[in-house]
This record gives C-alpha cells, structure tokens and sequence, in this order.
C-alpha cells in the first residue's frame, strides 16, 4: 500500500498545525517545513477544512488552524477520507472493473481483509500519538516567535 501525495501532505499539514497549536500558520509556512509545493498545500488545506480538521481565515493576520484538538482528529479517519476515493485495484471498482480473474481470483478478498486491518491500526491513533511529547519532531516543525532586529 502506498498513500497518496495529498493524503501524505495531509498528514504532515496536521502534524505541523498539531506541534503549534497555539499559531495561526500560513500555507507558506507549512509548505517550507514539509518541503512542498504552496500550491499543493492550499489543496490539501481546503480539504482539511471542508471536512472540520482545519479552521481558515482570510486577510490580514489570518491564516491555518487545526478546528480540533489534537486528540480528537483520528489518524485512521483522515487518511480514510483522502484515500477512499481511490480504489485499492481494479476489482473494488465493480462499474469499471475489466479482470477476467474477478469470477474465480481470491485476491480481492484477501486485499479486503489487509485494507481492513490496515486501516484498524490506523484508527488506533489520534494526531496526539503522533505530536505529542515528540521532541524530535517539534524541532523540525515548531515555528519560532521571530525576535526583531536590533536597533542600532
């Protein structure tokens, strides 16, 4: 199994909201950190918020929010609302599905299971698992009150 790009910038968008809770970030400031495009950041951004992970506001002095907290965003769900409308292979998809397998072939049924139990692991964990008391990662991520230049 391989995630998606959006689904995986997703994450790291969630991860980098979750290590600065306290900080209305910007699209930029994410994309710099997660080594993206801003274009693709603003995509995944407004899925975000249309599906209530993130909170948006426009103009001067707005910016990205996480709508939730840490502990209340499942990391199973979130990656199951981005990759569920991609099929897994082409017999999930019973309107366009072509194999001359599908009659007999036990794989899908198989690949069902698999799906299933990696999506269970995944609905163990909530952003909290993943940003909290990681130092590591705040490191990387936790965005620094910028000092002002010295007056000479």
């Amino acid at each position: 199994m391989r995630l998606t790009t959006r689904t995986n910038l997703a994450m790291r968008t969630l991860m980098f909201c979750g290590v600065n809770p306290d900080k209305v970030v910007t699209k930029g400031d994410i994309a710099r950190a997660c080594h993206a495009k801003e274009t693709h950041i603003a995509q995944v951004v407004h899925l975000l918020s249309q599906k209530g992970y993130l909170k948006t506001t426009r103009g001067r002095g707005g910016g990205i929010m996480l709508a939730r907290t840490p502990s209340e965003i499942n990391v199973g769900e979130v990656i199951r609302a981005f990759e569920d409308t991609t099929a897994f292979a082409e017999c999930f998809q019973a309107a366009h599905n072509t194999c001359p397998l599908a009659l007999a072939c036990r794989l899908k049924s198989a690949l069902s299971v698999a799906l299933g139990a990696f999506y269970g692991a995944l609905e163990g964990l909530t952003l909290e698992d993943l940003v909290g008391a990681n130092d590591p990662l705040k490191a990387l991520l936790l965005m620094r009150d910028e000092e002002p230049e010295p007056v000479i």
